[in-house]
């Protein structure tokens, strides 16, 4: 294959997934989102798949890819209902932390041009207390943020999967082809001893 091929897009898209979810797992370590983490890693292990299956000819590899991007996609709408608050859900909700934890979004307060303020509780001199955050000046709410790197992943994830469809079903004609003159039979029906028969006749009648 040349290297403007459906099989080298397909590399190179497994290789934007891969820095982008990287890129996305900081962020959320940084946050404590303990479900985009898991989904995160999971993400980045298929991905590894896809691009090693590309790579190395492996169709079964890309369609585990091909079917994982679906799911990747299914995963990156909810984060995206999630955040806009669709269906009853709530931002500010614990669920993405599995309610173990009362974090939010990184950028909830790194956002740009945000400033942080913490204000201290009234009547409470200890230093170890909690504090009141507030944030403002922020000039993208946080949530608009989120929503921006689900559309990023789901757009690429659309595209990947578009490929992957087409790179396997490439590898399987090719597959098909090779198999259809031959090539993965050691002994083809249409092989014939090339020794002549009176060779074999000499050979029992030769003297002790």
């Amino acid at each position: 294959m040349g290297c403007c091929t459906g099989r080298c897009t397909l590399i190179f898209l497994c290789t934007l997934q891969l820095l982008a979810a990287l890129e996305r797992q900081v962020f959320d370590f940084l946050g404590y989102q303990w479900a985009p983490i898991l989904a995160n890693f999971l993400h980045i292990i298929i991905v590894i798949l896809g691009l090693f299956g590309t790579i190395q000819y492996r169709p079964r590899y890309i369609v585990v890819y091909a079917i994982w991007t679906a799911i990747w996609v299914t995963w990156n709408v909810f984060i995206i209902c999630f955040y806009l608050e669709v269906g009853g859900l709530s931002k500010d909700s614990e669920l993405l932390t599995f309610n173990i934890s009362q974090h939010q979004s990184w950028w909830s307060e790194n956002g740009p041009g945000c400033v942080r303020k913490e204000t201290p509780m009234a009547g409470i001199k200890d230093l170890d207390s909690q504090s009141y955050v507030s944030v403002i000046g922020c000039a993208l709410e946080y949530r608009y943020i989120e929503v921006m790197h689900s559309s990023v992943q789901i757009l690429v994830a659309l595209v990947g999967f578009v490929y992957a469809c087409y790179v396997v079903s490439i590898f399987t004609e090719e597959e098909d082809s090779f198999d259809f003159i031959g090539g993965f039979d050691p002994f083809p029906l249409y092989h014939v001893n090339e020794k002549p028969s009176n060779l074999l006749f000499k050979q029992t009648y030769l003297p002790a």
